[in-house]
């Protein structure tokens, strides 16, 4: 397997262009198995991610063809309907597929995702949204089974705020009979781009962004093209890379509306961020300060955010609490980072970080996407050689992390396992 390999101290400066965002663009290829016709995305991020839904959608019969613009022209007449375990329990994001699969064919068959590293992630709410709706659900074999002629309109409460939940009834709901209300749904920008691209194919959606959604199904929806917006997630990542170098970059191609949250806190540790162009600045000189924060449904802080963060926490001069209210096993870096020389005590859902003078270059693991991340950042400031090893989990979020840290200045390297 891979490893990265990162020479700490420099500071970095320049401009880098962000990706697109991987968690709109697996929901919107998925998509595509609503409308008539051959859909073209651009802007597709080449993430490992993005390359099994390409699979997954191709062993449902879809013709994908392309890169970073990717076409999907779905099945007229659709004969398969299984996303098989082999596919889905390497992205539990496959599970998107269920709605669109009822809504337009009539029939899924799904595997349940399995366990996943940073805590449970039950579908109980997609398939309670599609019950409502008229479809006949069973678990069968680690197999979800849905049926349904054509799904009708419902009212739909969702018990938490789940954006692959919302995703997938909605998405369902387009083709379906009449209305459907959806409430206390996930706001995240995601969700909210997805119904731009199924609007766009002719469905009739309003109020997505907010708590409440609501859909009048259409009996048809037709081919697209759409750019995926840009990754927030990276983006904020390529922010705090800044920060903690006491650098200056141009983050180019980012919807600022987008990071409200993570540039608060960046201010509040004292980092500089500024509109520019069509993207953010983010520079910084002297101490970090320490940063309180709690994870949140956006538009509260985004848990995907939290390891990165973690890292400028550990180098700001005092104490610094973060509580992780959005899953239940989140902090496995923490072990890691403290690998490095970090300071870092938790009970539960809380950690306590006390800023150090320095971290130092160690052998290091990374155990899920995010904290990958983290530990790319802490390379980046660590003195010494630091090497990030099992660095797949970074090439699901990332695109080359490496060739976009370089030109900054970065030491790194990648090098064959």
């Amino acid at each position: 397997m891979d490893k990265i390999a990162i020479e700490g101290g420099p500071r970095l400066s320049g401009s880098v262009r962000i990706s697109g965002a991987k968690n709109a663009a697996l929901p919107i290829l998925a998509s595509a198995l609503l409308a008539e016709g051959t859909c073209t995305f651009k802007n597709v991020p080449a993430l490992q991610d993005i390359r099994t839904m390409g699979r997954l959608l191709e062993r449902l019969g879809c013709e994908v063809s392309g890169d970073r613009t990717v076409r999907v022209a779905a099945p007229t007449g659709g004969d398969r309907f299984e996303a098989p375990y082999e596919l889905v329990k390497t992205m539990r994001a496959s599970v998107v597929v269920l709605g669109p699969l009822v809504a337009r064919y009539g029939r899924a068959r799904v595997s349940l995702p399995g366990g996943c590293a940073i805590g449970a992630r039950p579908i109980d709410q997609h398939l309670k949204g599609l019950e409502a709706m008229g479809a006949t659900v069973s678990l069968s074999h680690g197999y979800v089974e849905a049926e349904c002629e054509r799904l009708r309109g419902a009212r739909i409460v969702f018990d938490i705020p789940t954006v692959t939940g919302t995703e997938n009834v909605m998405m369902a709901a387009a083709l379906a009979e009449g209305r459907t209300v959806l409430e206390n749904c996930a706001r995240e920008p995601e969700v909210e781009e997805l119904a731009q691209v199924l609007n766009k194919m002719g469905a009739r959606i309003t109020g997505a962004g907010t708590a409440e959604i609501h859909i009048d199904g259409v009996d048809t929806l037709h081919a697209i093209e759409h750019a995926i917006m840009p990754d927030r997630i990276e983006a904020g990542t390529f922010a705090i890379a800044a920060a903690i170098t006491r650098g200056d970059v141009l983050l180019e191609g980012v919807r600022p509306e987008h990071l409200d949250a993570v540039v608060a806190k960046l201010r509040r540790a004292g980092v500089t961020v500024a509109a520019e162009g069509d993207g953010l600045r983010v520079s910084h000189s002297g101490d970090l300060q320490p940063i309180d924060i709690t994870t949140q449904p956006y538009p509260g802080f985004p848990t995907d955010m939290q390891a990165q963060f973690m890292v400028l926490a550990s180098l700001a001069r005092g104490q610094s609490v973060i509580k992780e209210a959005i899953f239940e096993n989140r902090f496995m870096h923490v072990p890691e980072l403290g690998r490095m020389g970090a300071d870092i005590h938790v009970d539960g859902r809380v950690a306590v970080i006390r800023g150090v003078k320095g971290l130092s270059g160690a052998q290091v693991m990374a155990t899920d996407l995010r904290a990958s991340a983290s530990l790319v950042l802490a390379g980046l400031v660590a003195e010494g050689r630091t090497e990030v090893l099992r660095v797949y989990h970074l090439d699901r979020g990332y695109e080359r992390i490496e060739d976009k840290l370089r030109p900054l200045g970065a030491t790194i390297e990648r090098h064959p396992g």
